[in-house]
């Protein structure tokens, strides 16, 4: 899936980029609304040429062209890309106004990156006219984690976990063989408030590994040196990346 961030604020931008790269989407970005018309229009083309689905994540406040602006004239122009607008006016009048003029969803700053994530999935989904249901048992190798009673066994012997090492443990089994950034662990399982400097994810790395893995022959979790954390089973290929 490609993603056209049309975001002014580089802080912001930078953030979004590095964490949906992370995710395996490939992302471009412009900063004023002119320069975001003109990449929605070249993505539209490139689109009817059979390249990946495309959804627009629209700040409101640009220079140049107004999101309301560019969400309008690209309805207008019959573009179906879906369109998430990001805003830090958050009336229900400006939400409303931003959902008739063509918008899919609107998302108010600040915002969890892991409820960004999961909108643009379900864009992307939509989009398709999939569905994707959630399911209540994650199991990979001889480790199953039961979602409803958020209980993790491994070879049928339960495992004494806390309830951060349980989320973290449902994030890495949710995708088994994907790599995970620091980033994304931290935004998923601490939020987006705590200090991205912390080293508190490999602390809960280390944590969970030893209840998992120690003093067993087959670890699943899987440190990627500078870039992040995985959990496989032994001899499974990681996934590609996104489409």
């Amino acid at each position: 899936m490609n993603i056209i961030l049309i975001e002014d604020d580089p802080r912001i931008a930078d953030f979004l980029q590095r964490g949906l790269r992370a995710e395996g989407l490939l992302v471009q970005r412009a900063a004023t609304g002119p320069e975001g018309l003109s990449l929605v229009l070249d993505a539209v083309r490139q689109a009817r040429a059979g390249q990946a689905s495309t959804v627009v994540v629209l700040d409101l406040m640009l220079p140049g062209m107004n999101g309301m602006d560019i969400c309008q004239t690209l309805r207008l122009q019959g573009v179906p890309f879906p369109i998430l607008m990001l805003t830090a006016l958050s009336t229900l009048e400006e939400r409303v106004a931003g959902l008739r003029m063509g918008a899919d969803d609107y998302l108010c700053k600040p915002f969890e990156f892991e409820e960004l994530l999961a909108r643009l999935e379900a864009l992307g989904r939509r989009s398709h006219g999939l569905q994707s249901p959630r399911p209540a048992q994650l199991r990979v190798a001889d480790m199953v984690l039961n979602r409803e009673s958020m209980r993790a066994y491994r070879a049928g012997q339960g495992l004494n976990l806390t309830a951060r090492e349980l989320a973290l443990l449902e994030l890495l089994m949710s995708a088994p063989g994907r790599l995970f950034s620091r980033e994304r662990i931290l935004s998923s399982v601490w939020g987006l408030n705590e200090d991205p400097l912390t080293n508190v994810v490999d602390v809960y790395i280390r944590r969970l590994r030893s209840k998992v893995d120690e003093g067993r022959s087959t670890p699943l979790i899987q440190t990627m040196r500078g870039l992040g954390y995985r959990l496989e089973a032994p001899g499974e290929m990681p996934p590609q990346a996104l489409p």
